[in-house]
C-alpha cells in the first residue's frame, strides 16, 4: 500500500480502492493496524512553516545599502573621537530600524491557518464499530462517516452516498453544493468534477455518506495547496523594487563622490582628518535619512485612509502596489457575485416571467412579459417587457403553482438576521423560497396550509425530490416534484395552462426554452405536480413514474454585484484590466462576465460586451508556457481552474510585465494570492487561509472597494513622489556645499550633526505633511504607471538638480558672506547655512504640494497639516539657533534679525523661481512623458 504519491482514486472502482488500501468496506481498519499507519504516514496535520524569529527580523532592518554607509560613518566619527556626531548618526539608524520592525507586523501565517482547518473530530468505523476520534488521528484506509454539518477530515473516495451534497466553494470555486456519487470516473476528469471524491476542509451541507481515506495531512489536496504556498517566493512590490534600485544607485554615487572629494583634498595638501570629516559630511548629506521612515509613515497614513473605505492593509507596501496595478484577477463566487443564488426567470404556461431583485432579500417582483408582433417575448431588460402587477400574476395559476411547488418541495428556511437575510440550508432551495415571497406567497404560511405528509429526498440516481401535501379537508392530496428537466419532463403527460387547465405537453418546446435559458448560464429546474387520493400517506418512486402535470421552469444564477459593474467600468477606464478566474462552469462564468462588462483582449477599449469566451482548466493543460502567457494576457474569463493553474496564470501575467492583484476568498485562492503582487482577500466570506495569504482584506467583500483602494493607492504614490522630489534637493544641495568647501579649501559650511538635524527635522515636520495632501483631480483618468519605470522621470530629476543648485548658491553664498564680510564665527556661519536649507525646504514644500499646478489653484488651506508643519519647523529652527542646549549639542549660535531676513529672502526667491518654472512647463507624474499638464487641468 502506498498513498504517498497521488493516484487516480476517482478512476478506480470502489472495491479496488478499498483493496489497495488494505481496508474493509464495512468493518474498516482493525485497531492493531492504526499505530503502524500513523507511524508511516504521520498525523493528519499540515507541516507548519518555519518563520524568522523577532531578532532576525530586527537585524534585517539594518540590511540596506544606505544603512551600511551610515554605519560606516558612525565608525569613522568614533575613530575621530567625534562622539556627538557618532551618537546622532547611529541614533538615526536605530530609530529607522525600530520603525521598520514595528510596522512590519506579524509574519505570514497562511500554512498555520491551513493546518487549523483540519483540526476537528470525525466519525470513523474501526473493528466494525462507529467511534468518534480527533481528525488528526485518521490514517489512510480509515472508513469515515459523513452527515450534514460535518467538515470533511481528509481526502476520501466515496463508497456510499445518499443525497450527499458538499459545499466546495472555498476549495474549487463551485458556487453551489456539489452532488456526490460513487461511480468510477474517467482518469482525466478535473478535480472540480470528481463527484466520487470528498476533499479535506470542505463542508457537508446535505445527506449522508461513507468514504475511505486515501490521503491525509500534507498529501491531501489542501496539503498540496499548502506546499504550493510554501514554494511561492516572497515578492518585492513595485515600490520596494524602486526604492532598492534607487538606494543602490545612491550608494554608488555617494562612494564615488566621497572618493573624489577625498582624493582632490589630498592633492591640494589638505589634512586627512579634515578630509575624513568632509567625506563623512558628504555621505551623511547625500543620504536621505528620513526617507525610510517617511515611506513607512506615508504608507501607514494611506492604510488609515483605505480602512475608512473598507480595505484593511496587512502589508504596508500593498498600499502603493494597488496604485500600480495593471491587472486584477478576481474570483467569481462571492467576489464579483452575491454568492446568493437568485431566480431570474420563470417559464409557466408557455409564458416567460422575468424576476427582479437579487440575493436572499425578498425584495423584487415577478414581471409579466409582453409578446412582440413576431410572437417573441420582449427582453426582460426593456421597459416594454417589464409590467409588474402582483394582481395580474395571481390570475396566472400555472405561474403560482410553479412558485408554490418550489416553496413546498423544499427543506430550507429563509431567515432574517442582524446582518440581513440569509438561508439555512441549500442555496438553490433558498432561491426558490425568495421568489415565492416575491410572488406574494409566505413560505411559512404555505407549509401551515399544506402540511407535508411524506417526501422522497433528492438522490443523484433519480435527479428529483418529491413531497406529499394536504390541500384541505375533503380534497385530494398533492405531490409536488422538483428536479432536473430530464428527470421531471419524462414523468409528465400534460402541462398546466394559465387558466389551470391541463393541456397536451410539447416536450420539444420546453426543451427549446431550457436550451435558451442554459445558454445564458442559468441553472434550470423543472417543477410538476400530481394529485393523489386523500387517504394516501406515503409516496414511492413507482408512484411518480408517469401521470405528472408539468408546471414550469425556474432558472437561477448567482448574480453579479451591482456595484461590481460600476467598479469594473471605472477600473477599465483607468487602464486596469479585470479578469475572472473561477472554478465554476464555463457557461456560467461567461454569462456573468458578459453582464459585468469584462473586456476581452489586451487592446480592448470599449465598454461592456455581450459575452467573452471562457478558457477552461482542461484547455490550459494543453498550453505551453509561451502559449499560456499570450492566453493569460488576451483572455478575460478562465473557468474550471485548479489551484495550481491560478498560480500559473498569475505568473504568466507577471512575466508579461503586469502588476497583478489577485482577489479571492477560498482555500483554492491562497497560493495565487501569495504569488500575486498584491493579494486581496474577502473579510466576511473569506477563509482564514485566504486572509492570512493576502496583503489586503476587504471588510465588506465588495469588489467596488478594490476600485476605491486603487484610487487611494495612486494618491499614496503621488504623495510619495512629491516627498522624494521635495527631499532630494536638500541632500543634493548639502552635498554640493561640502564639495564646494573642499574644492575651495574653506571650512566646512555645515557639520555632519547639523546635516542630520536638517534632514531629520524637515522630513518629519515638513515632508510628512505631504502624506496628508488630498488626491488631485483626474487621478483615475490616467493609465497605470509603467511597472518598469523609475520613481522619478527625467523632468523631475531636472527639477531636483535645479533646486539643489539654488540651495547651493543661497547656502554657500551666505556662509561665505558671513565669514568674509560680517566677520562671523564658524558657529554663526554654519547656523546660517543650516537655516538656509531649512527655510528653503519650507518654501519648497508648498511648491511640491502639486508637481504641475500652483498651490493657489489646488487650495492654500486644503492641506492644513502643511501649514501647521511649516509653523512648527520655523519655531524649531529658531530654537536650534538661539537655545543654549541646542548651541552646545549642534555647535550653533544665535543670529541677528537682519540675517534672518536674508535667509527668508532665499526661501521666497526659491519658491518664486520654481513657480515660474512650473507655469512655463507642466510635468507629468507618469513615466518619462512630458506634456502641458497644467493646461490640461487648469484648476
Amino acid at each position: 500500500m502506498d498513498t504517498q504519491h497521488p493516484r487516480p482514486w476517482h478512476h478506480l472502482a470502489a472495491h479496488q480502492v478499498v483493496t489497495h488500501l488494505e481496508s474493509h468496506d464495512d468493518r474498516g481498519l482493525a485497531t492493531p493496524e492504526i499505530a503502524p499507519r500513523q507511524q508511516r504516514y504521520g498525523r493528519n496535520l499540515l507541516t507548519p512553516s518555519r518563520g524568522q524569529g523577532p531578532l532576525v527580523r530586527f537585524l534585517l532592518q539594518f540590511h540596506q545599502p544606505l544603512v551600511y554607509i551610515l554605519l560606516v560613518a558612525t565608525i569613522v566619527t568614533l575613530a575621530l573621537e567625534e562622539y556627538v556626531e557618532a551618537a546622532v548618526i547611529f541614533g538615526v539608524v536605530l530609530i529607522n530600524a525600530v520603525v521598520g520592525f514595528v510596522q512590519e507586523g506579524k509574519a505570514l501565517k497562511a500554512i498555520d491557518a491551513l493546518g487549523k482547518t483540519l483540526v476537528a473530530e470525525a466519525t470513523v468505523i474501526r473493528d466494525g464499530r462507529r467511534v468518534r476520534i480527533d481528525s488528526t488521528e485518521i490514517v489512510p484506509g480509515d472508513l469515515v462517516l459523513l452527515q450534514s454539518g460535518d467538515k470533511v477530515p481528509a481526502d476520501l473516495r466515496l463508497l456510499h452516498a445518499r443525497d450527499l451534497q458538499i459545499a466546495e466553494a472555498a476549495f474549487t470555486g463551485e458556487s453551489v453544493p456539489v452532488e456526490k456519487s460513487t461511480e468510477s470516473l474517467p482518469e482525466d476528469v478535473p478535480l472540480n468534477d470528481r463527484a466520487n471524491m470528498a476533499y479535506a476542509s470542505t463542508l457537508v451541507t446535505f445527506g449522508q455518506g461513507r468514504g475511505v481515506v486515501v490521503a491525509t495531512g500534507d498529501h491531501t489536496e489542501v496539503g498540496r495547496i499548502s506546499q504550493l504556498m510554501a514554494s511561492v517566493e516572497e515578492l518585492q512590490t513595485p515600490l520596494t523594487r524602486r526604492i532598492a534600485q534607487f538606494s543602490k544607485l545612491l550608494v554608488v554615487i555617494i562612494l564615488v563622490l566621497a572618493a573624489i572629494n577625498f582624493a582632490l583634498g589630498l592633492l591640494r595638501g589638505q589634512e586627512p582628518v579634515y578630509l575624513f570629516m568632509a567625506s563623512v559630511a558628504l555621505a551623511v548629506a547625500a543620504i536621505p535619512e528620513g526617507l525610510p521612515a517617511a515611506v513607512t509613515i506615508i504608507l501607514a497614513i494611506g492604510v488609515g485612509r483605505m480602512a475608512r473605505r473598507r480595505a484593511i492593509i496587512r502589508k504596508l507596501p500593498a498600499v502603493e502596489t494597488l496604485g500600480s496595478t495593471t491587472v486584477i484577477c478576481s474570483d467569481k463566487t462571492g467576489t464579483l457575485t452575491q454568492n446568493q443564488m437568485t431566480v431570474t426567470s420563470i417559464v409557466a404556461a408557455s409564458e416567460h416571467f422575468p424576476v427582479s431583485g437579487v440575493g436572499y432579500a425578498p425584495e423584487g417582483e415577478i414581471h409579466a412579459a409582453v409578446e412582440t408582433q413576431a410572437g417573441e417575448q420582449a427582453s426582460p431588460d426593456s421597459p416594454s417587457g417589464m409590467q409588474p402587477s402582483v394582481n395580474d400574476l395571481h390570475r396566472r395559476v400555472a405561474l403560482l403553482e410553479c412558485v408554490r411547488a418550489g416553496a413546498l418541495c423544499n427543506d430550507s428556511q429563509l431567515v432574517r438576521t442582524e446582518l440581513g437575510w440569509d438561508i439555512q440550508g441549500d442555496p438553490t432551495e433558498g432561491a426558490l423560497l425568495v421568489v415565492a415571497a416575491k410572488a406574494g406567497l409566505n413560505p411559512e404560511v404555505l407549509h401551515k396550509e399544506h402540511p407535508r405528509v411524506d417526501s422522497i429526498p433528492f438522490e443523484s440516481e433519480h435527479q428529483y425530490m418529491a413531497t406529499l401535501h394536504e390541500q384541505g379537508l375533503g380534497r385530494p392530496r398533492v405531490v409536488y416534484v422538483k428536479g432536473s428537466v430530464e428527470a421531471v419532463l419524462q414523468r409528465c403527460d400534460s402541462v398546466l395552462d394559465s387558466g389551470a387547465r391541463r393541456q397536451a405537453i410539447d416536450p420539444g418546446a420546453i426543451q427549446a426554452r431550457v436550451t435558451e435559458l442554459a445558454a445564458r448560464g442559468l441553472r434550470v429546474l423543472a417543477f410538476a405536480r400530481k394529485e393523489v387520493d386523500a387517504e394516501t400517506s406515503s409516496i414511492e418512486h413507482d408512484d411518480l413514474r408517469s401521470g405528472l402535470t408539468f408546471l414550469g421552469l425556474q432558472a437561477m444564477i448567482d448574480p453579479p454585484r451591482p456595484e461590481a459593474l460600476e467598479a469594473i467600468r471605472i477600473c477599465q477606464g483607468a487602464g486596469v484590466r479585470v479578469k475572472m478566474i473561477t472554478g465554476d462552469h464555463a457557461l456560467t462564468a461567461s454569462a456573468i462576465a458578459g453582464q459585468l462588462g469584462l473586456e476581452q483582449g489586451a487592446s480592448s477599449s470599449t465598454g461592456a460586451i455581450d459575452r467573452p469566451r471562457a478558457i477552461t482548466g482542461q484547455e490550459l493543460l494543453r498550453y505551453s508556457d509561451e502559449e499560456l502567457i499570450d492566453a493569460a494576457d488576451e483572455t478575460a474569463v478562465f473557468a474550471r481552474v485548479a489551484p495550481e493553474q491560478k498560480l500559473r496564470l498569475v505568473r504568466a501575467l507577471r512575466s508579461r510585465g503586469h502588476v497583478v492583484a489577485m482577489t479571492g476568498d477560498g482555500v483554492n485562492d491562497a497560493p495565487a494570492l501569495k504569488q500575486a503582487d498584491i493579494g486581496v482577500a474577502m473579510g466576511k466570506a473569506g477563509t482564514d487561509v485566504a486572509r492570512e495569504s493576502s496583503d489586503m482584506i476587504l471588510t465588506d467583500d465588495n469588489f467596488a472597494s478594490i476600485e476605491a483602494a486603487v484610487e487611494e493607492g495612486r494618491g499614496v504614490f503621488d504623495n510619495l513622489t512629491k516627498f522624494i522630489v521635495w527631499t532630494l534637493p536638500t541632500n543634493g544641495g548639502e552635498g554640493l556645499v561640502v564639495m564646494a568647501a573642499v574644492l575651495l579649501s574653506t571650512q566646512l559650511p555645515i557639520s555632519p550633526v547639523q546635516i542630520l538635524w536638517v534632514n531629520m527635522t524637515t522630513a518629519i515636520m515638513l515632508g510628512m505633511m505631504l502624506a496628508f495632501e488630498p488626491k488631485e483631480r483626474g487621478i483615475m483618468d490616467r493609465p497605470p504607471r509603467d511597472p518598469k519605470s523609475s520613481i522619478l522621470n527625467t523632468n523631475l530629476l531636472k527639477r531636483i538638480a535645479f533646486v539643489s543648485l539654488l540651495l547651493l548658491i543661497g547656502a554657500f553664498g551666505l556662509f561665505e558672506w558671513m565669514i568674509r564680510y560680517r566677520g562671523a564665527s564658524l558657529a554663526e556661519a554654519q547656523t546660517v547655512t543650516a537655516s538656509v536649507f531649512v527655510i528653503g525646504e519650507l518654501f519648497y514644500l508648498f511648491n511640491c504640494r502639486s508637481l504641475t499646478r500652483s498651490m493657489f489653484r489646488i487650495g492654500v488651506f486644503s492641506n492644513k497639516a502643511a501649514l501647521g508643519g511649516a509653523l512648527g519647523m520655523l519655531l524649531l529652527q529658531i530654537l536650534f539657533a538661539h537655545a543654549p542646549p541646542m548651541n552646545r549639542l549642534f555647535g550653533t549660535a544665535p543670529l541677528p534679525w537682519d540675517v534672518w531676513l536674508l535667509i527668508a529672502a532665499c526661501g521666497v526667491v526659491l519658491y518664486t523661481v520654481v513657480e515660474i518654472e512650473k507655469s512655463l512647463v507642466g510635468y507629468t507624474l507618469q513615466g518619462d512623458s512630458f506634456q502641458k499638464d497644467a493646461r490640461r487641468h487648469p484648476s
